[in-house]
């Protein structure tokens, strides 16, 4: 269109020289010259304007692959931050499972030790006793008490000395039908079994071992996994019932604030809320500064509720 105006324009202007040498008395050879020359300034423009749209014409082309390139990058940008995300949700996803898997594995570990700190405490009571008898004896002896016939039991010891227990056989358990597996067994083969996942199994060995060894140090907890096991199957009705036996069976536990912690978290996916938040509210006033104390006040605070009750 600008080609045309340019055009139009030259030829009004050569119209125009061509008129004015017409009416005035200029010399031929002069006007000649201005045409020759004006003829040469339209034909640069004509080449100026062509160059020009040459340019226009590449730099668009230019320009549209310049942005057809921008968008397959930012398509590829795109791509590639999907396919991160959906890596950074299956990590963390892992990562879950992986630290709920340790948690439990922690929290064997601390069970054992603290079996072990029992069967210590125990054997040092057994020695106590045993050192007291052998004391008693040692006294009766040095008072001239007269030598026992040969093979015979001196009768006045007899039934002073404390039998020792074995660690895993506490006095008072149910009868154990023979080939029954030990207290050990069934506790460690509980716990591994519900690290791994196999829930069904785990739960029987816990029932096994409350059945058979109920009245022992880790009776409680025994108990207090298989509401984690209910809980983990999302069976919280049976799981608020077997946290309730830990807090009433077994008043010295050292799982009771776990249970009371774990019932309120049961009693809220319920849908008691009420009675959940009660338990958590406990939680943070018989365990503070516990780790349960700690998640007692996270899950409140998630749920909007204040740490004591408003009056």
């Amino acid at each position: 269109m600008r080609i045309r105006h340019i055009a139009i324009f030259s030829d009004a202007v050569l119209a125009g020289a061509l008129a004015g040498s017409l009416v005035g008395p200029r010399p031929a050879e002069a006007v000649a010259r201005e045409l020759i020359e004006l003829q040469r300034d339209v034909t640069s423009l004509l080449q100026g304007q062509k160059d020009l749209s040459t340019q226009v014409t590449q730099d668009h082309t230019i320009m549209k692959t310049l942005i057809e390139q921008s968008n397959d990058n930012v398509g590829k940008l795109g791509a590639t931050m999907s396919s991160l995300q959906k890596s950074f949700q299956d990590v963390q996803a892992n990562s879950g499972a992986r630290l709920d898997t340790m948690s439990t594995q922690v929290q064997g570990l601390s069970d054992n030790l603290e079996e072990i700190k029992s069967r210590l405490g125990k054997l040092n009571q057994q020695l106590v006793d045993l050192q007291n008898s052998v004391q008693g004896l040692d006294a009766k002896i040095s008072g001239a008490t007269p030598a026992p016939a040969t093979g015979a039991a001196p009768t006045s010891l007899v039934g002073t000395a404390k039998p020792i227990a074995s660690a895993g056989s506490p006095s008072g358990s149910s009868v154990i039908p023979a080939g029954a597996p030990s207290a050990d067994t069934l506790y460690s083969n509980g716990l591994r079994d519900i690290t791994s996942g196999k829930y069904d199994l785990a739960r029987s060995e816990f029932e096994d071992y409350l059945k058979f060894y109920g009245d022992t140090d880790l009776a409680s907890n025994a108990q207090f996994y298989l509401g984690e096991i209910f809980y983990k199957q999302k069976q919280y009705v049976d799981a608020v019932a077997a946290y309730d036996k830990v807090l009433t069976n077994y008043p010295k536990s050292f799982k009771l604030g776990p249970a009371r912690l774990r019932k309120g978290m049961a009693l809220i996916e319920l849908g008691q809320k009420t009675a959940g938040v009660r338990e958590l509210r406990e939680v943070v006033k018989r365990y503070p500064g516990s780790d349960e104390d700690r998640l007692a006040r996270a899950k409140l605070k998630e749920l909007g509720v204040a740490l004591t009750p408003t009056r």
